[in-house]
């Protein structure tokens, strides 16, 4: 079998990237379901996290609670024309949590440094639509964090868990092999997206979703605390898919080490 080893990196934004804890998309969610007199639980917003922003909605409202809350308040189940002016109110509010959480995740410009000192591409991918990223792509490459290229949810046909914005970045990167890329991801949808594409995958686990605290929070807990919310992360995404979890991306290198040697050992993802 002919050795090949890893060439190119697909990363996903919120809570991976950027936006430690992934607040963005939360706050946005949480606030269009307060607006519309029905009020979400964190824990019920974060659960479809990863996927399209449409279809979180959508899965938001099959939630047997959120649809009791739903009929309570509107004296019918909900239908699509509820969703589409959910996402139509989202839009806006989405714009504004983004600009709220640009900020970079630390490690990430540097990391982005050693991968193209390895010779990697670097793509990336998200739960976002291409008019909700634009600023975002605009202000992580101000601080660094620059990948070749950025597929967004609404330019790739059932993005997440299927695996089209994935297999986009391979096409346009030129990537000979799905088996020379690594996709690194905060969600289970983001990390089925990579598996479903033949890649590796890498599950960040607190930096975002699955913790979902703020970097300031998470620094600002005390250590016994700190290890509770940490085990639960973990525990959170062990049954993801992902080939590996790690805290967050400064911990990606010996996984790229670890990767490269299970190829030439001819394992395949």
């Amino acid at each position: 079998m002919t050795q090949i080893q890893l060439n190119a990196a697909i990363f996903d934004w919120a809570g991976t990237l950027v936006d430690f804890g992934s607040r963005a998309p939360l706050s946005a969610f949480m606030q269009v379901f307060a607006d519309a007199g029905i009020a979400v639980t964190e824990s019920e917003t974060r659960a479809p996290m990863g996927t399209e922003k449409k279809e979180h909605i959508r899965r938001m409202l099959r939630d047997s609670r959120t649809q009791n809350c739903w009929q309570e308040k509107h004296g019918r189940p909900s239908n699509e024309s509820d969703v589409e002016e959910l996402y139509r109110q989202l839009a806006p509010v989405q714009l504004q949590e983004i600009d709220r959480h640009s900020r970079a995740v630390p490690g990430a410009a540097e990391l982005f440094v050693e991968l193209r000192q390895r010779g990697f591409k670097i793509g990336s991918t998200t739960g976002y639509s291409r008019s909700m990223i634009e600023g975002l792509l605009k202000s992580a490459a101000d601080q660094g964090v620059e990948p070749d290229f950025a597929v967004a949810a609404d330019e790739a046909a059932g993005a997440r868990p299927g695996p089209a914005a994935a297999l986009k970045n391979v096409i346009e990167l030129e990537i000979p092999s799905v088996a020379q890329c690594v996709k690194v991801d905060d969600t289970a949808a983001g990390i089925m997206e990579g598996r479903n594409a033949g890649m590796w995958t890498v599950a960040v686990v607190l930096s975002g979703n699955a913790l979902g605290l703020s970097l300031e929070a998470w620094q600002a807990l005390e250590v016994d605390e700190a290890a509770r919310r940490k085990a639960a992360a973990y525990r959170a995404l062990e049954g993801c898919g992902a080939h590996y979890l790690i805290d967050d991306i400064t911990r990606l290198e010996p996984v790229l080490v670890d990767i490269n040697r299970r190829l030439a050992l001819g394992e395949r993802p």
